[in-house]
């Protein structure tokens, strides 16, 4: 097992990871200070999954398991979700101490935190990453968040977790597509800050798409630490932070105007990545060489990298709602080559509109 932990002063944690950990929650839950009562929030295929496996391991440890089920996409991530959850903690006589679980993906996990931030203004939760885009993201750094209707994660709270279980045997269950949106995020770890495990995956690309348990584990960790760090000396996302979001400024955009429905996560994030690298290239900040690179490697991983019938307008309007928005100044996160990002506010729609439209 790897431990990589976040250093958060009281509201530090560890990230456990490794095979066969879902067994062993339980024990492991017992020595972080919590009630007894203990709601789990999955969706239904996870739930028919790993539902049985958690629950006997949190029984026996002497927890009471109450199951929480709530569909599965995008689109549910909603105040309204929440309100049900809500209702059922309420139901359950959950209480201050009392702790949630996130049982799947990153729907789960962030409308989970949410939901324990907010909650009897906070309670205890646990992130338990089912698919690779959650594990080496968004269950990690206390970013908890529900959508609006003309946004992304506009709604929600800096709230960590206890501690975060990473059983990469809960991966061979998952379709390819969601392995490689976990991979757009990996490589995104190369490209803003380890130009030696950006050169690692191009070389192990096939391999990490297949699982290898080796790659698997060094990259799941490699990501970790690196997000980790980053959230360590910047948790409230007030400049270093956003560096994380390599990709994601177009990629919400995208995802917001196709509904959530046309793209996954992971591959509106590449797009997002290709814009952005095009984006430091017009600007003179990296060379042809890496934007290549970065495009040959998000290809050969077998994501998305264009998008065709985008409407330049409305991308630029919905950027303008993203939460990295300062002084109504759109921030990009651009590469300065490969292993080195900053945040810019001075990009002209001009060039923006270039870009989209290449």
């Amino acid at each position: 097992m790897e431990v990589v932990n976040v250093g958060l002063g009281e509201r530090s944690y560890s990230i456990y990871m490794g095979k066969g950990l879902l067994p062993e929650c339980g024990n492991r839950i017992k020595n972080i200070k919590t009630g007894k009562k203990i709601v789990v929030i999955t969706n239904p295929a996870v739930n028919k999954l790993y539902g049985d496996t958690l629950k006997n391991s949190l029984t026996g440890a002497g927890f009471i398991v109450n199951f929480v089920e709530i569909p599965d996409g995008e689109e549910y991530k909603t105040i309204n979700t929440a309100v049900k959850i809500y209702d059922r903690l309420i139901d359950i006589k959950m209480e201050r101490e009392s702790p949630l679980i996130a049982l799947s993906g990153g729907v789960t996990g962030d409308i989970t935190g949410f939901v324990a931030a907010t909650y009897l203004r906070g309670v205890p939760y646990i992130q338990i990453p089912t698919t690779l885009l959650a594990q080496v993201d968004s269950s990690i750094g206390g970013k908890t968040a529900v959508n609006h209707p003309r946004g992304k994660n506009l709604i929600g709270a800096f709230y960590q977790p206890k501690a975060v279980f990473i059983d990469i045997d809960t991966l061979r269950t998952l379709p390819k597509e969601e392995i490689l949106c976990g991979i757009a995020e990996i490589i995104k770890y190369g490209i803003i800050r380890d130009r030696d495990f950006f050169e690692y995956l191009e070389d192990n690309i096939k391999k990490l798409i297949n699982l290898n348990e080796d790659i698997l584990i060094h990259s799941i960790k490699r990501s970790c630490e690196i997000k980790a760090d980053v959230v360590s000396k910047d948790e409230r996302e007030t400049d270093l932070r956003a560096i994380l979001n390599f990709g994601h400024t177009i990629g919400h955009a995208i995802e917001s105007l196709t509904n959530y429905k046309k793209y996954r996560h992971g591959e509106a994030v590449a797009i997002g990545m290709v814009y952005a690298a095009r984006l430091s290239l017009e600007s003179g900040f990296c060379s042809n060489k890496d934007y290549d690179r970065v495009v040959n490697l998000i290809n050969a991983a077998g994501l998305p990298t264009a998008i065709s019938g985008l409407n330049t307008n409305a991308v630029i309007d919905s950027l303008y709602l993203d939460k990295k928005v300062k002084e109504e100044k759109i921030r990009f996160i651009l590469m300065n080559g490969i292993g080195s990002t900053e945040i810019y506010s001075d990009i002209s729609h001009e060039l923006i509109r270039k870009v989209l439209s290449h």
